[in-house]
């Protein structure tokens, strides 16, 4: 009777893993689908911590992976494609893996996982940067500015509307990742498409970014005025 009331536990755990967060992205069905296969899957001694590590490392990769490609050859790219799957795993389920095991540190992990994330972008806008050379340069710098400028928006709106989302409309960094994925791709096949590719994202990144300010200084001016009337 234990041993069953045991497994009714972790068999209704999967469908409160994601309960802290709003999510709204395009592969959101398919990638929750994922996520709680893997979950019940991670040996016990891989912490949450550990697949943070991991998911940085997935970024290192990355950027080893656009050193190479300038340095050697463009086939190198290919490596990056393993260290953004490697990224995806480790920032996708430390957090969902905490809550799995009933482990959850709200804040400590929101910390962390901004902190990484940043860092994240970093590393890939560096390695983008040694890649495409002084010419297109100006993409890479843009492109960690307008990731920046995401990663603040929603921050605040956590703080105006106390619910926490990573996406922007249908597109979340899930979406953004297999962009990339393909982009890389695309410059192997094709030598130098990556800067228009960088170009063409930078630039949509900047309008959804423009839509998303606008929306969220509507929040705050609805949330200023329910203020007033208490």
């Amino acid at each position: 009777m234990k041993k069953q009331s045991v497994r009714a536990k972790r068999g209704e755990q999967p469908f409160k893993i994601f309960e802290d967060r709003k999510r709204t992205n395009i592969l959101l069905v398919p990638e929750q689908k994922l996520i709680v296969y893997l979950v019940s899957r991670v040996p016990s001694y891989v912490s949450p911590d550990i697949l943070t590590l991991i998911g940085g490392i997935g970024s290192l990769i990355i950027l080893i992976s656009f050193i190479l490609a300038y340095y050697l050859s463009s086939v190198y790219l290919l490596l990056g494609i393993l260290g953004i799957m490697l990224n995806w795993f480790g920032d996708s389920l430390d957090g969902r893996i905490a809550y799995y095991r009933n482990i959850p540190r709200k804040w400590y992990g929101f910390t962390l996982d901004i902190i990484m994330d940043w860092c994240s972008t970093v590393l890939i806008g560096l390695g983008y940067l040694i890649y495409a050379g002084s010419d297109d340069e100006i993409f890479a710098f843009m492109f960690v500015v307008l990731y920046a400028w995401a990663m603040i928006i929603s921050q605040l709106r956590y703080k105006i509307t106390d619910n926490y989302t990573i996406d922007s409309g249908r597109v979340g960094p899930t979406e953004l990742r297999v962009l990339i994925v393909f982009i890389l791709l695309l410059e192997v096949l094709v030598k130098n498409s990556i800067n228009v590719c960088a170009f063409l994202m930078c630039t949509a990144l900047f309008f959804i970014n423009l839509s998303d300010t606008r929306k969220l200084l509507k929040l705050g001016d609805i949330r200023d005025e329910a203020e007033r009337k208490k």
